[in-house]
């Protein structure tokens, strides 16, 4: 169900009342792109299933999920026609195009192509933990988690997020992990891992099915590169990379997990999934937490803890420049 966690701690003063989210939600739910609109973000229902209740509840676990659609429109293409309306008004007038003028082309362009361009729609998926006073955004990027965090403190007010940080640098413990072999309890040392140097160069070295309990990985260490990337399993249940920013990426759940699971389908099995999900990694977070060190206490620390999410004005404009995949 989940293939990427960014953890993030809920703030105190928070009414967590799944019924409220789910009204809050809705006043910003889906709506597909309309034909000039280059980017549509909106609220639908985890089952897909129309209609269906905006904040799904299992085992006391919430799941909200978030959808995307955004034209495509390549750069490249939109300067084609910028180059062909500026030739046309240098044919008709006999003047070039100045700067404030090619920015109004290049506004019309974008006008004139929207409606042709094709469509990329996605989602990602948020599950919310109130009993432990956590939320997870399974996305592959910050930048995506922020989005869908700052669209959900926008519909939830009194709602603060701040990102989980470890009393202890993941780097440096996965660094020590390596060296010594010896792991917190539950969690092994599996066959890939990404190491980067510091020097100007910033060498990266990285093993893919490949021991890495070898004297040529202590040596890369040891000469100060350090871990941004480890492959770990869990209890022989959950098998994940952890990052040097706290970031879980790749999960899989092995087969020891799925013992003594009915087979499920339709409903069942999506309620089914979200309990295997949750009650799996709402074992392996906390303890992955406590083998870092525990969560970072800032107060203790005597230092200001980080500014939570910002809100921004509106949404990025990125969508209208940025290039499909072919």
């Amino acid at each position: 169900m989940f293939k990427n966690l960014i953890t993030y701690r809920i703030g105190e003063g928070w009414t967590a009342d799944a019924k409220l989210l789910a009204e809050q939600l809705a006043k910003e739910t889906f709506l597909p792109c309309a034909p000039t609109q280059p980017l549509a973000v909106g609220w639908t229902p985890p089952r897909g299933i129309e209609h269906a209740p905006l904040v799904e509840v299992v085992d006391g676990h919430w799941l909200v999920k978030l959808k995307r659609e955004q034209r495509l429109l390549p750069s490249s293409v939109v300067q084609e026609r910028v180059d062909e309306l500026a030739e046309h008004i240098e044919a008709t007038t006999g003047r070039k195009p100045g700067k404030k003028a090619k920015k109004e082309l290049k506004e019309q362009a974008q006008h004139e192509l929207l409606p042709r361009a094709f469509t990329k729609t996605s989602a990602t998926q948020v599950w919310i933990a109130p009993a432990q006073g956590l939320l997870f955004v399974d996305a592959g990027s910050s930048s995506r988690a922020d989005e869908v965090v700052t669209l959900l403190i926008q519909a939830s007010p009194g709602l603060s997020l701040q990102l989980v940080q470890t009393a202890e640098s993941p780097a440096a413990c996965m660094a020590a992990w390596l060296l010594d072999g010896v792991t917190p309890e539950g969690f092994q040392i599996e066959r890939e891992c990404e190491l980067k140097g510091s020097d100007d160069e910033k060498p990266v070295v990285r093993y893919a099915r490949h021991p890495l309990d070898i004297d040529e990985v202590r040596a890369h260490l040891t000469s100060g590169k350090m871990p941004t990337r480890l492959a770990l399993s869990w209890k022989d249940r959950v098998a994940f990379t952890l990052t040097e920013g706290f970031a879980i990426k790749k999960i899989s759940f092995l087969d020891l997990a799925f013992e003594g699971r009915p087979e499920a389908s339709g409903d069942e099995a999506f309620d089914a999934d979200m309990a295997l999900a949750t009650g799996e990694l709402g074992g392996l977070i906390p303890a992955l937490i406590e083998g870092l060190g525990g969560e970072h206490d800032f107060a203790a620390a005597g230092g200001a803890a980080p500014a939570p999410v910002a809100l921004p004005a509106n949404v990025p404009e990125e969508a209208l420049s940025e290039s499909p995949p072919w």
